[in-house]
């Protein structure tokens, strides 16, 4: 979440910011800022009385050491005035608890202010960088990855639906083989990039998804486990980044580079027709996540080093893609920047959302309470960033499309050591 500090310095870029996001309740940085001034307020008075309590506290101490008689109705005067205070300090907890509250639930609903690359509206410039010829599928109508799931017989969908309703798919001999062997792949090229692997569990507390951000912003997405009050991971980002909730790191610590594969599970509600076909759109799906830890100077540097990492792995594949960077309104509740990677399908003819890579700059490290020693010993929030590694499904929806001739799919040829097969037919 933001700092209160960082609002009251900067309220005038918070604002442009929120605009950017045509976030609609701009009038709660006002209300942020009335409560703290309330806050320090009210703080100061119970903080005053505290000072005469232990003031008072001290002088019946040293009457009683005496032990005159004279002294008895000043001891009790004293004491009496202890009580009032006491009643006094306990109206004004409950004032400060309440306010507190208030300003928690407050900054709760503000998301993190865009980075100043950030536009409001969507540019042709905000494409930037395009790979490989949209074109080159010599077949004048190839058919689209579920056709060619039918004709190959490498996922059904009917029995997803059969064992637990639409939207989850069953994979099936080299169909299974293949979407394992995109896993592996893309775990070995993090390993590679000096991203350790983490193997971790499919289901949270309610405190880890709101360390992240995506509660309570995307609570109703989320499959909830009533009985047990745990929600299913709609990103293996969650449990991964809450491994270091609550740390203080060395800044030789930083940064901290780690990846894992997960099941993801969402809602999706509201999403119908082509956009849901096939692979497209799934309930559940695997994803291999990456993420850092970093020092604030460093958090931009690294981000490019995390788009560059995601670029060349889909140069590998040999798949047409570009990078875009989000506008404001398409950003996420957390991320200060996003770039977004897309496939084109040949066959569907569009392009297909494949890797988010994004710095939250310092939001869920203050919700995470993730800080770090500086070079001078100061304890500071870090920076944390987050990108997929890749989601499994829209990839290989495009592998499909993109590689089949008349009688075959053809592998390429950075996954057949992984496959053990150079095309399916």
């Amino acid at each position: 979440m933001l700092q209160i500090s960082f609002i009251r310095k900067n309220k005038e870029e918070i604002l442009l910011g929120l605009e950017k996001r045509n976030f609609p309740k701009k009038n709660l940085i006002d209300d942020i800022l009335n409560l703290d001034k309330k806050k320090k307020k009210v703080q100061y008075n119970f903080n005053k009385i505290l000072k005469i309590e232990n003031k008072i506290s001290k002088e019946i101490g040293i009457l009683l050491k005496r032990k005159k008689n004279e002294e008895v109705d000043k001891i009790h005067s004293l004491k009496m005035n202890s009580l009032f205070l006491k009643e006094k300090k306990k109206n004004l907890y409950f004032q400060l608890k309440n306010i507190i509250d208030s300003l928690e639930d407050k900054l709760n609903k503000i998301p993190n202010i865009p980075n100043k690359l950030v536009k409001k509206d969507f540019k042709e410039e905000d494409i930037l960088f395009q790979e490989g010829d949209l074109f080159h599928l010599k077949m004048n109508k190839p058919l689209f990855h579920w056709e060619l799931s039918k004709k190959f017989h490498l996922f059904d969908l009917f029995l997803g639906t059969k064992i637990c309703g639409s939207g989850f798919a069953v994979y099936i001999g080299k169909g299974a083989k293949l979407q394992r062997s995109l896993i592996q792949y893309f775990l070995d090229k993090n390993i590679q990039a000096s991203y350790k692997e983490y193997s971790l569990p499919y289901l949270i507390q309610e405190k880890s998804g709101y360390s992240t951000g995506q509660i309570p912003d995307k609570e109703g997405q989320m499959y909830f486990i009533e009985k047990d009050h745990l929600y299913l991971i709609p990103t293996g980002e969650i449990p991964l980044m809450n491994c270091y909730r609550d740390n203080l790191l060395n800044y030789n610590d930083l940064p901290i580079k780690s990846t894992t594969y997960t099941s993801c599970f969402r809602r999706e509600a509201g999403s119908y027709g082509s956009k849901v076909r096939g692979l497209n759109r799934l309930h559940q799906f695997e994803k291999v996540e990456i993420i850092q830890i970093t020092t604030p100077e460093t958090s931009y540097y690294y981000l490019d080093e995390m788009i560059l990492h995601v670029k060349n792995i889909l140069l590998s594949l040999k798949l047409p893609f570009r990078i875009i960077r989000l506008i404001g309104k398409n950003l996420g509740f957390s991320s200060s920047i996003t770039y977004d990677f897309e496939v084109y399908s040949m066959a569907q003819k569009k392009w297909l959302e494949v890797s988010s890579v994004s710095n939250c700059t310092n939001y869920q490290s203050k919700r995470l309470n993730l800080r770090y020693k500086n070079k001078e010993g100061k304890v500071e929030l870090c920076h944390t960033l987050n990108g997929s590694s890749l989601a499994i499904p829209r990839i290989m929806a495009a592998l499909l499309e993109n590689n089949q001739t008349i009688d075959q799919i053809n592998i390429p040829k950075v996954l057949i050591p992984y496959t053990g097969f150079h095309h399916i037919k």
